[in-house]
């Protein structure tokens, strides 16, 4: 038997409850950059573009990184993002560059977005599939970053088993403002240099925040403390 002082325990519970519920509030901001930032080949510091984020609440979600890189040698490149706590994600690394192919691929450019929330083909083998390219030569669509951490310049056959964990998707859960790093460089030296014409980054953020308004569950709490009275009415 329940004793009434548990019930009404019980019942001022189910009430808190049902009036006021937590709910996660998801929000999207970007930041976007055109710099026209030439990036000098054969230089593997690289050139350096900044995103100033601020004013995000609660932690990140995912991250998406667009890329729009004219002209220059796709196998050259290497691009890395840094977040305002220092972790890095290693964007591109020699797209193309294996053991069977000591020069990586041969296209022109990019204008690509860099996602590593979904399914998405890593971008390092892109060339192994079906692919596309605008009508500037670039090679376009959405990939999962490279996340190769290695050596730029290590042999061709340690891009074959190096770990893919250097990625967008270890950002997650952390905080979003600050200074957020771009490095980009071309790391062979000759031929043209490309130039990143623009680039976009994509920040979701998750927060909790407590509503007044009923869901299943407050109605479902409502329905077992109206039960719990009558019951107790009756007794």
């Amino acid at each position: 038997m329940i004793s009434p002082m548990k019930i009404k325990f019980l019942l001022l519970g189910l009430t808190l409850v049902a009036a006021r519920l937590s709910a996660q509030t998801l929000a999207t901001n970007t930041y976007t950059l055109t710099p026209g930032t030439i990036i000098p080949a054969g230089n593997p510091n690289g050139a350096l573009e900044q995103f100033d984020v601020s004013g995000i609440s609660g932690s990140i979600a995912s991250i998406q990184i667009s890329l729009n890189i004219i002209g220059g040698y796709n196998g050259d490149l290497y691009a890395w993002l840094v977040d305002p706590q220092g972790q890095t994600a290693i964007l591109l690394n020699r797209p193309g560059l294996t053991s069977s192919d000591a020069f990586g691929y041969a296209d022109a450019g990019i204008n690509i977005t860099l996602d590593d929330s979904g399914s998405f083909a890593n971008v390092h083998g892109y060339g192994a599939g079906s692919y596309n390219l605008n009508g500037n030569g670039q090679v376009t669509g959405t990939w999962a970053s490279d996340g190769r951490n290695i050596d730029p310049q290590s042999a061709p056959g340690a891009f074959d088993p190096a770990s893919v964990g250097a990625n967008l998707s270890q950002f997650q859960g952390g905080t979003a403002n600050g200074a957020w790093s771009l490095y980009l460089a071309d790391v062979v030296a000759g031929g043209a240099s490309p130039t990143l014409t623009d680039t976009t980054l994509t920040i979701a953020s998750s927060s909790i925040s407590s509503v007044p308004e009923p869901s299943t569950m407050a109605l479902a709490g409502l329905g077992l403390a109206a039960w719990l009275r009558g019951y107790w009415r009756r007794r």
